[in-house]
């Protein structure tokens, strides 16, 4: 996303030259530090757990999920046991969904017992998870979109105070149309099944990921049930700095508080579960004897990008965040193969290839968007080439 690195390097060093001191559009009241394990939203108090550690009550959590099994789906005991996780990446966020579209139409697509998103992938988690019924509007997400319908740019006066450079109520408002209540009651149904979908988000003043459950929030029942889903999607696509972070209200000892939080790719390009969790064990427990099979769409390219870099401040930071994005991606993977080495799981990556070269003409180009598509689509319906180890790691 090369507009949104440039906006960020933009407010970088406005707020360091210009604005100490300056008043910000949205007033706190954060929420300290002490209470930083035991916040909890109102009316949902198992909605989310810090993602970089195993969570407490994992003993409750594997529990509930082998009694839905059990009760819903006995016949899952031995089937494959299929895990996706979707990363970042923009408007780059078309591949994955259109390998998805593509997959439906070779037949072979998973019912995935685990899904995640972060960022793009956040958007684009809750149709997968949902399976191929959503493939019409998952399409229509990425192919029709534009600039426009995502975000409104602010003026430099008004960025002056504000905590971004652009406004993301196109988002929220086209949110509004396509997560309503009746996909909530659907996510409810496949939660009850014993399946679990995933957001990642990035809670800025803790510097720690944030994995929100999804099917909780929305059994929940809780009048601000249907919003938090919204806003925990918008949160993770926000970029700190370019787009609008989200503002999330939580309790601790009596007292309501917020967190601000931001785009997940803040702490991780994509991810499945805490490296300090041993799955097998985990589904050891929950009774799940099938073959664990996990799928990382990455969407972006994994091979380095050349490009002549101009002796100037804004190109040089530039195309550092971009390498920055790229190798914090390609670590993500390798923690993923790693994970999945040890507790015995078959590992499939898919990224855009090298040889797509077209560029967007704006941040969320539909043209594009539709290419990359159109790409994603047609690899998958012809049998996608899915890599069995990330890059630089050589299969035996």
């Amino acid at each position: 996303m090369k507009t949104g690195r440039k906006i960020v390097i933009i407010i970088f060093i406005l707020s360091s030259l210009l604005l100490s001191g300056c008043a910000t559009s949205y007033k706190r009241i954060p929420l300290p530090e002490a209470y930083g394990d035991i916040a909890q939203i109102p009316y949902i108090p198992n909605a989310r757990v810090w993602g970089d550690t195993i969570p407490p009550g994992i003993q409750e959590r594997i529990a509930e999920i082998k009694e839905q099994v059990r009760e819903k789906e006995p016949e899952a005991k031995y089937e494959p046991v299929d895990y996706l996780a979707i990363s970042g990446g923009g408007a780059n966020g078309a591949f994955g969904a259109g390998l998805l579209v593509g997959w439906t139409e070779a037949g072979n697509r998973p019912d995935f017992r685990f899904v995640t998103g972060i960022s793009t992938g956040a958007l684009i988690a809750p149709f997968a998870f949902l399976g191929p019924k959503y493939d019409g509007k998952l399409k229509k997400l990425y192919t029709t979109t534009s600039t426009k319908d995502i975000l409104e740019k602010r003026s430099l006066f008004s960025i002056l105070t504000a905590d971004s450079a652009a406004d993301t109520k196109p988002l929220r408002e086209l949110l509004e149309d396509v997560i309503d209540v009746k996909m909530l009651e659907e996510i409810v149904v496949e939660h009850d099944k014993g399946r679990r979908l995933f957001i990642g988000t990035t809670n800025l003043d803790a510097e720690r990921p944030v994995i929100w459950n999804i099917g909780v929030i929305a059994k929940s029942g809780a009048p601000n049930a249907l919003q938090l889903v919204r806003d925990i999607m918008v949160a993770s696509a926000s970029i700190p700095g370019a787009f609008t972070p989200v503002y999330i209200k939580v309790e601790a000892d009596g007292h309501r508080y917020d967190e601000i939080h931001v785009d997940g790719g803040t702490s991780s390009q994509v991810f499945l579960y805490p490296a300090s969790l041993d799955m097998r064990w985990a589904m050891r427990q929950v009774g799940l004897k099938g073959k664990s099979r996990i799928y990382v769409i990455r969407n972006s390219r994994i091979d380095p990008d050349w490009e002549t870099v101009k002796p100037k401040i804004f190109p040089i930071l530039n195309r550092s965040i971009s390498s920055l994005i790229r190798t914090q991606g390609i670590g993500d993977l390798y923690r993923i193969y790693l994970s999945a080495q040890r507790d015995g799981m078959d590992y499939n990556v898919a990224f855009i290839p090298s040889d797509f070269n077209e560029k967007p003409k704006e941040e969320f180009d539909p043209e594009y968007m539709g290419k990359l598509f159109a790409l994603g689509y047609q690899m998958a319906k012809n049998g996608y080439p899915w890599e069995k180890v990330p890059p630089g790691f050589e299969s035996k």
